[in-house]
């Protein structure tokens, strides 16, 4: 209403409100900034950082600095799935190994025990009749032994096995294992395959491996692995080995093909790298799992080249040992 008022100014009082809110903000302020020196958090200093999270693993779980398993063993990192020959993963079940050979001296393989079996022997050649004379491997009878194969040059399959078996030897000790040899290039000739097979039985070794070099025509490269068939006849009953020696054959196979760069056979067992064979006393008569390596076709001048190679054999070695390494802690 305008006329007749007697209400003091509006403005007078809204003059008088704006000055002791502006007290009272200046007075909140200095005191904020008293608290928060005397705490310590000044602006120079910016708050401590939280600590970082751990990356994961390769399997998702949480990992330490991303390289390694939670047991301080190198993790897998998708690096050892490799490919077994026949598109699948080597490592089959999916796992893959936390550590290989020479990851953990003396620690993977404590108190196991592993038949390594040199093919042929150098000194064969020196006993014909002997290693002529047939022996009972089951299912049929075959030579006690034979001396084996060569390369072009004269470098003998005989001596490629014991070099190969020796070093990866080496391996397998140093990760724990008892290594029990067939032969060490100590005896006259043999042992014959029914030995041979016997050794590991009564070694009672939770794997076994035969090495071996091919010796096929030209043109026939890569490696491939020996299983056992089923059979089941006279002495020979491998019906408990059969499926453990597949399980041994494909980690060998995945392996193999990480450690060496070499490709399944191109001539046999349809790129596997995996041959199932009933004739072989070494397999027949075993009680443990156990197969043969055919690590490459000494008649190739490719292959040859490689088979010659000492640093090659070596990566051969590590081939073998991570694959019975794989096989026994799966």
């Amino acid at each position: 209403m305008t006329n007749g008022s007697t209400f003091p100014p509006r403005r007078r009082f809204g003059g008088t409100l704006v000055v002791v809110l502006a007290a009272l903000l200046a007075a909140c302020a200095a005191g904020w900034l008293i608290w928060r020196s005397a705490s310590g958090h000044g602006g120079d200093k910016p708050p401590k950082a939280l600590p970082a999270a751990s990356p994961a693993s390769p399997d998702g779980r949480p990992g330490t600095d991303g390289a390694h398993g939670e047991d301080g063993t190198p993790g897998d990192g998708g690096a050892d799935r490799t490919d077994g020959g026949d598109g699948t993963d080597g490592d089959r079940d999916g796992k893959g190994d936390q550590a290989g050979p020479g990851g953990r001296a003396g620690a993977r393989l404590q108190g196991k025990v592993v038949l390594l079996d040199p093919g042929h022997n150098p000194h064969n050649r020196d006993h014909t009749r002997e290693i002529a004379r047939q022996v009972d491997v089951g299912n049929a009878r075959k030579e006690c032994d034979t001396t084996g194969t060569s390369t072009n040059d004269g470098y003998a399959e005989a001596s490629f096995t014991l070099d190969v078996a020796r070093r990866a030897r080496t391996l397998l000790q140093a990760e724990g294992a008892k290594v029990v040899f067939t032969q060490d290039g100590d005896r006259p000739y043999g042992p014959c395959v029914d030995e041979r097979a016997r050794a590991g039985n009564e070694a009672k070794a939770d794997a076994a491996v035969s090495v071996h070099a091919d010796g096929a025509g030209d043109g026939n490269r890569g490696f491939h692995v020996i299983l056992p068939a089923r059979v089941t006849a006279g002495a020979a009953d491998t019906s408990t080995i059969v499926g453990p020696s597949r399980q041994l054959g494909e980690r060998l196979a995945g392996r193999f093909v990480a450690a060496t760069g070499s490709a399944p056979a191109n001539y046999l067992g349809g790129g596997t790298g995996l041959v199932v064979r009933s004739d072989l006393g070494g397999l027949n008569l075993s009680s443990i799992p156990k197969v043969f390596l055919e690590c490459g076709n000494m008649r190739d001048p490719k292959d040859a080249a490689q088979l010659t190679d000492p640093q090659w054999r070596e990566k051969a070695a590590r081939g073998i040992a991570e694959g019975i390494t794989g096989f026994l802690t799966r």
